[in-house]
């Protein structure tokens, strides 16, 4: 359906929409199914985003006619086990040898990072300046010799999206595959952010909607004390509450998306949409279960899924306290 390059430009294959046409696609994914949603938003949003912000031309070449076409799934490696919101504390190093680069070090919670067909890596190239202008990016090969997915990682929910743990033991890279300016990278994966957290936002919402329309469905059908449970003050109330939370939560989406699209800075924009979409869906898939009653906990409906899948958008592409401390550093500097 060409969703895998939603915001890849027609000339290497893609369909060339804005942020808000990639919004809209994620969130009408995760309505069903949230992996499907995540791969979605992933590839267009972290490895291809990459790209497409700071890449060459001839990377652009190589590498998004190829993922446009769903022929090359593409993964992104910034957090590693010991660096997760600290993100400019990451301890993967590049070092120059000659023509070429050699990466050595692992990554945590990688999507795509055993089925893509390129990873974008984030690696420390210098040591003598502060952590967040000494890291470069760089496109990496999977089929590359010392790269390797060591851990596949068993989750809560999103368990169909691939999650793995890399090694990456000397990897040689050319520098022609280096991906933005040496020691910019980190500068460059704070924009690239921006737009995931706008893509995670709306795959939260679209899990939200889901667990909604499961919950008015079963609420209709289901009967206590001799009528449908939809017609109980305590059911409407929570259902009431979540199409309400739900709205405001588009409303932050589509705003950020349409920042997006206007050429603005939308920072502090994502990071609300993300925060309250996130926390939102968690809260409305719950209610959803809840109204589901003891079925609701068993998996013959798939709004226990929902749920799973929801709690992810609380924590991935940075967690709900990131975005608290984004929102506020935005705020104090008036």
């Amino acid at each position: 359906m060409g969703l895998l390059g939603i915001k890849i430009p027609e000339a290497y294959g893609g369909s060339g929409l804005d942020m808000s046409a990639y919004a809209i696609a994620v969130e009408e994914a995760a309505r069903v199914d949230g992996s499907l949603a995540l791969t979605i938003a992933s590839h267009n949003g972290l490895g291809t985003g990459h790209i497409l912000a700071v890449g060459t031309e001839a990377q652009k070449q190589k590498y998004l006619t190829r993922a446009s076409s769903g022929e090359w799934l593409a993964a992104w490696a910034l957090t590693e086990p010991g660096s997760g919101s600290d993100s400019a504390g990451l301890r993967t190093t590049a070092v120059r040898d000659g023509e070429d680069w050699v990466l050595t070090g692992s990554k945590m919670f990688i999507t795509q990072g055993s089925v893509g067909g390129f990873c974008v890596v984030l690696a420390r190239t210098n040591f003598e300046v502060p952590a967040q202008r000494g890291i470069t990016a760089f496109v990496v090969d999977t089929k590359s010799p010392g790269y390797s997915a060591s851990k596949h990682l068993k989750k809560l929910g999103c368990r169909s999206s691939d999650t793995v743990e890399l090694t990456l033991e000397q990897v040689r890279v050319p520098d022609s595959e280096r991906l933005g300016e040496v020691d910019q990278g980190f500068l460059d994966t704070m924009r690239i952010l921006d737009g995931g957290r706008v893509s995670i936002a709306a795959m939260a919402l679209g899990l939200g909607r889901g667990a909604l329309e499961m919950a008015l469905d079963y609420a209709k059908a289901r009967e206590a004390f001799g009528k449908p449970i939809a017609e109980f003050q305590a059911i409407q109330w929570m259902l009431a509450d979540a199409q309400t939370e739900l709205d405001a939560a588009e409303l932050l989406v589509r705003r950020a998306a349409w920042l997006a699209d206007s050429g603005r800075r939308f920072t502090t924009e994502a990071s609300m949409a993300k925060l309250f979409a996130s926390e939102v869906a968690t809260r409305v898939c719950n209610n959803s279960l809840q109204i589901h009653g003891g079925y609701g906990y068993t998996r013959e409906f798939d709004v226990e899924r929902h749920l799973r899948d929801a709690k992810l958008c609380e924590i991935g592409e940075g967690t709900s306290q990131v975005q608290r401390m984004v929102i506020s550093k935005h705020l104090l500097r008036g």
